[in-house]
């Protein structure tokens, strides 16, 4: 059935093509990914080629310090999900004693404390070692290439950097030297170089170039990383104490033996079947399966109130998640979770049942036989003692975007109008059938001070435990955070149709979760769906540094409509305008088996992101 038909307006075509699409969240990536293809490569030579494209292009998102999770099938086995686990764990030292001892009441949001073992550059090259094709040099070279010669910068870096140059100046020298050259911000569309980062990517194609395979080449990449000049070269500099978020300086704890114990790893992954579509998520370590059990509550009612462009529609999408997101805070962490009861028929129907005409501003996890749901502090709002009511710019991820009549193309900035950390997202298709979603995260330019030997710095996923004890995420050595990295593979009938994600914190399920009613309910196709109003909600615990929530709240696009705002309003929900264009940094590849058509399709909000193929 096909719902509400979407706006006459789309920004751009959905590419339809029979050989190869990319898509990311900036064009230089997509570009790169793309090349790889032409020159034969597959979906995963072309994915990595584009991720560490996005390390340098868009570091105000994401960097090598960081973390990525991926979902992918292959051509040969494409009814087979799996999860490409690229989340580090808590270091050995990071222990909820230490924190509280060191005065602190939640883990900082950004500083050398907030970091998990860097994971995203092991997991990207166990990718390609095991299912590309192309050297570890070649799919290197483009990063290489606009590292150490330079890349024009995007006006966004640059207001995030002036958004933080206080802090680098009076706190982070190392960092001031990397991003603010002869104390100057970069002005858009300047020409930006880090030799720094160049050089760590040709000492680790170096450190196997006596390796007689491939893959033991890349290995020895892997081993160089997790074992040589890089984590001596990390774990050396944050030993001096250093400004976090909370205000105060401290030392971090990260080993050298933090970094040797990690390595990447493959997961099978959570899954729902959704209107005959088979959605595949990350474990309950990640956010992914609550979208999972938004979907089992969804499935019992009619297509038509699962239009997000009408008030019933969005009301009842709006109240599914703050019921899946309360069990995401009370059950998921880096240990045993009983999913398969959480999906259920009979506990998603318990859950159903408790959506009414009104919005509800209550944190209602679900009852689960043998598990004792853990409650958060629900704040509404958090000042460390120590900022003395000064804000520490550079955490968390963006929620809400101004001003009010932002059009297509322009950029999106939080409602205070403080820049934000935030993410990437890469999908890529190939004419084999391979097919591959990727959020690479964290070790954002403002995580913590650049490390100055290595051009990139440390992450700040730590900030998603609790220094509470008992809660399913508390902060616990060689856990991982419960990330918020979500890409999403949709299989039909045993193959994979879509590869699917958005940046955006909690919100990437949520926008996430629109494009799939609109597409497999409603019929749009990949840039209708993209180009829609959004919308979601923020009656849930942050996962990002303060970790406050909003009752009630919901955020919508205007172009919902007034009337369909106005009858959100009415219902309870307290609705926040975020201008025409400004939710969502959706990507999405497209496969169609029973003609061979492959599509892409990217998100116009903010100008960056672009889809290519043919």
């Amino acid at each position: 059935m096909t719902y509400t038909p979407p706006d006459s307006f789309v920004t751009r075509p959905t590419l339809q093509g029979t050989f190869g699409m990319s898509a990311s969240t900036h064009w230089l990536a997509t570009a790169s990914a793309q090349a790889v293809l032409e020159r034969g490569g597959n979906a995963f030579d072309a994915a990595v080629a584009g991720a560490f494209v996005l390390h340098v292009v868009e570091p105000h998102l994401n960097g090598p310090g960081g973390d990525m999770t991926g979902v992918f099938a292959t051509a040969v086995n494409p009814s087979e999900p799996v999860v490409l686990m690229g989340q580090g764990p808590a270091p050995a030292a990071a222990t909820r004693e230490h924190y509280l001892g060191e005065g602190l009441e939640l883990v900082p949001g950004a500083g050398a404390l907030a970091a998990a073992v860097p994971a995203a550059v092991d997991a990207w090259l166990l990718l390609l070692r095991d299912h590309g094709t192309w050297e570890l040099a070649d799919v290197l070279a483009f990063t290489i290439g606009y590292a150490r010669n330079g890349h024009p910068v995007l006006e966004r870096v640059g207001r995030t950097i002036a958004a933080v140059a206080e802090l680098f100046t009076e706190h982070w020298p190392t960092s001031a030297a990397r991003w603010m050259p002869e104390g100057r911000i970069p002005g858009e569309g300047e020409i930006v170089k880090n030799e720094a980062y160049a050089s760590v990517l040709d000492r680790l194609v170096d450190a196997g170039a006596a390796a007689e395979t491939r893959e033991a080449r890349i290995d020895a990449a892997r081993l160089e990383w997790r074992e040589g000049f890089v984590a001596q070269a990390a774990v050396d500099f944050i030993q001096a104490p250093h400004r976090h978020s909370s205000g105060t300086d401290h030392a971090g704890v990260m080993s050298r033996e933090d970094f040797a114990g990690f390595q990447a790893g493959y997961e099978e992954a959570t899954t729902f079947t959704f209107r005959g579509y088979t959605i595949a998520k990350t474990g309950p370590w990640g956010q992914g399966p609550a979208l999972l059990q938004t979907l089992a509550i969804l499935d019992g009612l009619p297509d038509q109130q699962l239009d997000p462009s009408t008030a019933l529609g969005a009301h009842t999408i709006l109240e599914a998640q703050k019921l899946a997101i309360a069990d995401r805070e009370a059950y998921y962490g880096d240990a045993s979770v009983p999913m398969e009861y959480l999906l259920s028929a009979e506990y998603s129907a318990q859950r159903r049942a408790l959506i009414t005409e009104k919005a509800s501003a209550e944190f209602r996890p679900g009852s689960v036989p043998g598990h004792s749901p853990f409650t958060p502090p629900l704040r509404t709002e958090y000042t460390p003692p120590a900022s003395q009511g000064q804000a520490f710019a550079g955490v968390g991820e963006p929620t809400v975007a101004k001003p009010t009549g932002a059009q297509p193309g322009e950029p999106t900035v939080a409602s205070s109008g403080e820049t934000r950390g935030d993410t990437c997202h890469i999908d890529v298709v190939d004419q084999w059938g391979n097919m591959v979603s990727a959020t690479p995260s964290g070790g954002w330019l403002q995580s913590s001070p650049t490390i100055p030997e290595l051009g990139f710095c440390l992450g700040s996923r730590l900030q998603m435990t609790w220094l509470e004890d008992g809660a399913p995420s508390t902060l616990r050595p060689g856990k991982r955070p419960r990330t918020t990295l979500t890409p999403t593979l949709i299989l039909k009938d045993g193959v994979p149709v879509v590869a699917l994600g958005s940046p955006g914190g909690d919100q990437q399920d949520q926008w996430q979760l629109l494009y799939i009613l609109r597409t497999i309910v409603g019929g749009y196709s990949p840039q209708q769906a993209i180009d829609a109003p959004s919308l979601h909600t923020t009656s849930i615990p942050g996962s990002f540094w303060p970790r406050t929530w909003e009752p009630g709240g919901a955020v919508v696009e205007d172009r919902l409509g007034e009337d369909v705002i106005s009858d959100l309003e009415r219902r309870g929900h307290i609705v926040t305008r975020a201008g025409d264009w400004s939710l969502g940094r959706l990507s999405a590849v497209v496969s169609d088996p029973a003609t061979g058509v492959l599509k892409a399709a990217a998100n116009p909000r903010g100008a960056q992101g672009y889809a290519a193929g043919r």
